[in-house]
């Protein structure tokens, strides 16, 4: 085992970039600790990580090179998962060590907004030894020991763990490659204090140099089993999970936002309301019920008019294609391993799990000119993707889907135009479905990809012009393109502050080209037109799920599965109450007509916890008057009306905003 010293000091000097592009002078090596000391007082003491030419490193590391570098405080969210990352490894883990003699640790990473621990135990851990655990990392925090990196030989490191009884240390240690090491093939373990019996896990790093450094803002959330590796083949582990922030405020926020997420959840709504299901007979695959289906209906149909109005042609294409489709479009290559198959006669078949290799097939049949650019063709298609089980999450990760699919051919002058034109329409369906605030995300070439590298930048530089033109601001996401070309992520935020990525659109050169698609050009040559990929809500399913807990169930009138609960309160008027129940259906309001034996009272629990927007009481002074006394989802207040009255009112507020 070698220990990390700072070497000692020479008179090298060394550039040192800061992000605002200001340079310094050092004498080599320093460290980060000392060019934020250098900086200012203030910075010194935020400071819990540095960026070293974009890598994470400890502060107390020497940096003996030109460099750029950008200090890590807790108001970036690096520096976040630092302190997270230091959290879980040194103090969570060291907690349930103690707590819980014989614990063997397997891995603890950070993920958003707080981190885990898989541990294997001999004694069961549940929720409510939480606060038990909470209170010991407390303690553990307040010792303020010291956090250093030390690098060990491969060897030595497995024989260190084997003595501790930590087989899963040593076997990660085992199966490590040369690239997940550092500094010529040794390992990197973190040591809090001194002596033989401190604790020391495995890690990359880098952490906060000390615990007073570590934010108190954080709680233990939930304990959940998680197979080694991920395999089910392998042991069951346990796995705790926290939350931290950099303030008790924003922990307070995040807890309160996570009780309402519950309380949203449309898993447990869409139960109540009586709109879907899912069953392990077919994981992933969603039975839709009445209820859940007329709002499935509502939607597309308001998404098919807004298509109507803006010039798209609605087309229906096959859900089994022959794999060598699939082989020609790329697909097969980047996508086999999520593509279900099945074979016939000697074939190979695919469900598909996207549109586009299909759209083309409509696009070649019979010969296009420049006249018929841009061609706007859509399709609400039915995809399906072998997601993991694991992954599932009711109708937000699903194997069977929808899209609000559809592809813009156009020429390479239409992509501005049509980008324009697309984002305007995005717009106003997201205002209408309850969105205002909208986040554009550009995402650019993948590591793994299709198509020259000329062709990567003539698409990222149409489309970054293209999104301008469109109004939006964007932030990058590097890497995270299509195999087939760049792309804009629309991400939705909802009445709880979440961010949900839903539309889409990508410019693509190379599906045309591989698919030899071509259309007749204003000087009679052909030439390949540009594939614009594009959906609004993405997967219907999911959108759905986001609309429940966007309105908690309580949809506005027009989305409404069931828009009145028509109850009576007493048999007398059950002939009133169907005549009321022709009239609103006559008018195209969705009604249920509830006249069964039981008090009034009862039944306007009943449809409140059914998320019904209107209910109507009929008694005989209604049925005397032909009137209504109407209650809205939510309100105490009750409102007599005349019956024609209410219908012209609800006719009116029912009407999708188109």
């Amino acid at each position: 085992m070698a220990s990390l010293a700072s070497p000692a000091a020479s008179s090298q000097e060394i550039t040192i970039t800061l992000p605002d592009g200001s340079k310094r002078q050092y004498a080599t090596p320093v460290t980060g600790k000392a060019i934020a000391e250098s900086i200012g007082a203030g910075l010194a003491k935020a400071a819990i990580a540095v960026k070293v030419d974009g890598e994470q490193r400890d502060l107390y590391l020497p940096i003996e090179r030109d460099a750029k570098i950008e200090i890590l405080t807790l108001k970036q969210p690096e520096g976040l998962d630092v302190m997270r990352h230091t959290t879980t490894a040194q103090v969570l883990a060291r907690a349930l060590k103690e707590l819980y003699p014989g614990t063997k640790l397997a891995i603890g990473p950070t993920v958003d907004n707080g981190f885990y621990y898989d541990v294997e135990t001999d004694k069961t851990i549940s929720v409510d030894d939480l606060e038990k655990i909470e209170t010991r990392m407390r303690q553990i925090m307040a010792e303020d020991k010291t956090v250093t990196r030390e690098m060990w030989e491969r060897d030595a490191a497995i024989k260190l763990f084997e003595s501790r009884g930590e087989p899963y240390k040593a076997e990660i240690i085992r199966g490590a490659a040369e690239s997940d090491t550092t500094e010529k093939g040794k390992i990197s373990l973190y040591r809090q204090g001194t002596g033989d019996d401190a604790f020391i896990d495995l890690c990359r790093g880098p952490h906060v140099s000390h615990f007073n450094q570590l934010s108190k803002a954080f709680k233990l959330t939930k304990v959940a089993g998680a197979y080694w590796k991920g395999d089910s083949k392998n042991k069951q582990l346990t796995r705790v999970y926290g939350v931290q922030f950099a303030t008790e405020k924003e922990l307070k926020e995040y807890l309160t936002m996570i009780e309402e997420a519950e309380k949203r959840d449309h898993r447990k709504l869409g139960k109540e309301m009586e709109l879907f299901h899912l069953q392990e007979e077919a994981p992933g695959m969603v039975f839709w019920h009445d209820k859940g289906w007329t709002l499935w209906r509502t939607i597309e149909n308001y998404v098919r008019k807004r298509l109507v109005d803006g010039g798209y042609q609605e087309v229906k294409t096959p859900i089994v294609v022959d794999r060598s489709l699939w082989e020609a479009s790329g697909h097969w290559e980047k996508f086999r391993h999520a593509m279900f198959t099945s074979e016939s006669e000697d074939r190979i078949f695919a469900l598909k799990p996207m549109n586009c290799p299909c759209h083309v097939q409509v696009f070649k049949q019979g010969l296009k000119s420049y006249r018929d650019l841009p061609l706007r063709m859509a399709e609400f298609g039915a995809c399906h993707r072998n997601e993991p089980s694991g992954a599932l999450h009711g109708l937000m990760r699903v194997r069977g889907f929808t899209q609000d699919d559809a592809h813009i051919f156009c020429t390479e002058d239409q992509i501005t135009s049509e980008t324009v034109i697309f984002c305007d329409l995005l717009r106003k369906v997201y205002k209408d479905l309850g969105f205002h605030e909208i986040r554009v995300k550009f995402s650019d070439r993948p590591e793994v990809r299709a198509g020259e590298d000329s062709v990567w930048d003539k698409a990222e530089n149409a489309l970054k012009e293209a999104v301008t033109a469109a109004g939006f601001e964007y932030e990058l996401n590097p890497g995270e393109g299509a195999f087939y070309g760049p792309k804009l992520e629309f991400v939705l935020r909802d009445a709880i502050g979440r961010d949900w990525q839903c539309g889409t659109l990508q410019v693509d050169f190379v599906l045309p080209e591989r698919l030899d698609a071509t259309y007749v050009a204003q000087d009679g040559n052909k030439k390949r037109p540009v594939m614009l990929h594009r959906a609004i809500l993405g997967s219907l399913e999911r959108f759905i799920g986001i609309l429940i807990e966007e309105y908690s169930g309580k949809f506005p009138l027009w989305l409404s599965p069931v828009q009145v609960a028509i109850a009576t309160i007493t048999n007398d008027v059950d002939a009133y109450a169907e005549e009321v129940r022709a009239a609103l259906a006559k008018a195209g309001i969705r009604t249920v007509l509830d006249t069964e034996n039981e008090k009034i009272n009862f039944k306007v629990r009943k449809h409140s916890v059914a998320k019904v927007p209107v209910i109507l009481a009929l008694g005989k002074k209604e049925a005397e008057n032909r009137g209504v006394s109407v209650r809205r989802l939510g309100s105490d207040a009750q409102e007599t009306m005349s019956l024609d009255a209410l219908v012209t009112a609800l006719s009116k507020e029912a009407m999708p905003p188109l």
